[in-house]
């Protein structure tokens, strides 16, 4: 979805779309790279629109957000070098867990969870297209806030996946209105009762550390020898009996 809206042309180009920079700038693509290059230098204000995926995580990884013509061409330059040393498969992993998708919430996996609850790999083809169509106004229409211009866009990515030939307008690159932070919808866990301890192990190391510290207990005495009720008194040597 995300390659649909974003980026049509992904898998083929090397970075940087020619036809992507003609179509916003408006201008011939028979002209060739040098044609195109200077025209867009000409009408460089319309390049917002037309950053490929590998330029825009060039973007989020090395550079700024600002609107200098001079960023452009170092974006473009990092996102061929991007492209010559990793797959597309790995531009575009980065690319999903590096980009914004709403005030405070990066991340596709945070996305899905944060507007949906659940996980990227949990989403429905409706609404992988509703955050595909949130990428170019995280902050200004997203599925919880002013959804309008989201929803519109989405339908248009749907149509699109589902072979029906629309054009999807180019988005802008910034974004500056502030909104109030997402609060995430907290990943449900599965309830565990713990048994109540009988005796645990630290009452077992406190009660053995008692046990070491406190002084023997005194055997007891035993009991005086008693002799008609007078305990204090000894009892009288034994008399042998003569014999007559």
């Amino acid at each position: 979805m995300v390659i649909i809206a974003e980026d049509s042309r992904f898998r083929t180009h090397h970075g940087i779309d020619p036809a992507e920079i003609a179509d916003a700038v408006g201008i011939d693509q028979t002209k060739g790279w040098r044609g195109t290059i200077v025209a867009a230098w000409r009408h460089r204000d319309r390049l917002r629109g037309a950053s490929t995926i590998t330029q825009q995580l060039a973007k989020n990884l090395y550079l700024s957000s600002s609107r200098n013509p001079l960023r452009k061409v170092k974006e473009a330059v990092t996102a061929l070098r991007l492209e010559s040393a990793l797959s597309k498969d790995r531009i575009l992993e980065l690319y999903l867990n590096v980009v914004e998708w709403g005030p405070g919430v990066w991340g596709a996996d945070a996305a899905s969870r944060a507007y949906f609850g659940v996980p990227a790999s949990r989403v429905d083809e409706s609404q992988a297209a509703a955050l595909a169509a949130t990428l170019p106004h995280p902050r200004t229409s997203n599925p919880m806030f002013r959804p309008d211009r989201m929803t519109a866009r989405r339908d248009l990515i749907l149509a699109r996946y589902r072979g029906v030939e629309v054009d999807i307008p180019p988005a802008e690159e910034t974004d500056t209105l502030q909104v109030p932070a997402i609060a995430p919808t907290p990943v449900e866990s599965l309830p565990i009762e713990a048994p109540i301890p009988v005796d645990t192990t630290q009452d077992s190391v406190t009660a053995g550390r008692s046990a070491s510290v406190s002084p023997p207990t005194a055997a007891a005495s035993p009991a005086p020898y008693s002799w008609r009720g007078h305990p204090s008194r000894p009892a009288p040597p034994s008399r042998r009996a003569r014999a007559p």
